[in-house]
């Protein structure tokens, strides 16, 4: 019985999180991250925060930094008394080259993912294919999963309050895409219509931080 329970322990161990183990991060004022940019001006506020390392992205169900992805969780603040709107936003990371990025959709990821797996399988003939679509489609919904859970999703950001979410950037074949990279926020919209100032929020705040530094 005591080697059965043994064995219990370490089968449950070796089973792959659950979904109830899958939940964003508790939410935070924009100010309170390094990589944030204020304007006191319009009272907003917004900070961009990488998952660049596999202990923080392991919230998620897939490792997007494996194939080529970098989380990025995006905090807006409203410190003012009227909403805002992020219905015409644009938000894009931009490289230290210049060269814009926009945000991936589900299909973007799952692009990526039949040709890293075929790297690490050598089937030789005549053994069966693996079932590509089958799989295809397990893998769109374990990311589609993702999105809905993780996903930036607001349009409007109330007075005194937060928005907070993730996007998804495809930086692959970069080194090193944070180092001068920076988010590029604009298009935020006020009450009456009028445009913001665009918000630049570099990545390099982030890698000068304690929590930067410590990956």
């Amino acid at each position: 019985m005591r080697n059965l329970l043994g064995f219990s322990i370490l089968l449950l161990a070796a089973l792959p999180a659950t979904g109830s183990d899958h939940v964003p991060p508790p939410m935070r004022p924009a100010t309170s991250y390094a990589a944030v940019e204020v304007h006191p001006t319009e009272q907003v506020a917004i900070a961009a925060e990488p998952y660049n390392t596999k202990e923080k992205e392991s919230i998620f169900r897939v490792d997007y930094l494996k194939h080529g992805f970098m989380p990025v969780l995006l905090t807006i603040t409203n410190m003012g008394d009227k909403p805002i709107s992020l219905n015409d936003a644009r938000i894009l990371f931009e490289t230290a080259s210049g060269t814009t990025v926009q945000a991936a959709e589900p299909e973007d990821v799952l692009r990526t993912m039949p040709r890293k797996q075929r790297q690490g399988r050598n089937i030789p003939l005549p053994a069966p294919l693996p079932p590509i679509h089958r799989k295809g489609n397990d893998n769109y919904q374990t990311i589609k999963d993702d999105f809905d859970t993780f996903e930036y999703k607001a349009i409007v950001v109330d007075p005194h309050s937060t928005q907070a979410g993730f996007l998804f950037y495809d930086v692959s074949g970069l080194a090193d895409p944070l180092r001068g990279a920076h988010l590029y926020v604009r298009e935020v919209r006020n009450a009456d219509g009028k445009e913001l100032f665009s918000f630049e929020v570099p990545f390099d705040k982030y890698l000068q931080s304690k929590s930067g530094k410590m990956h």
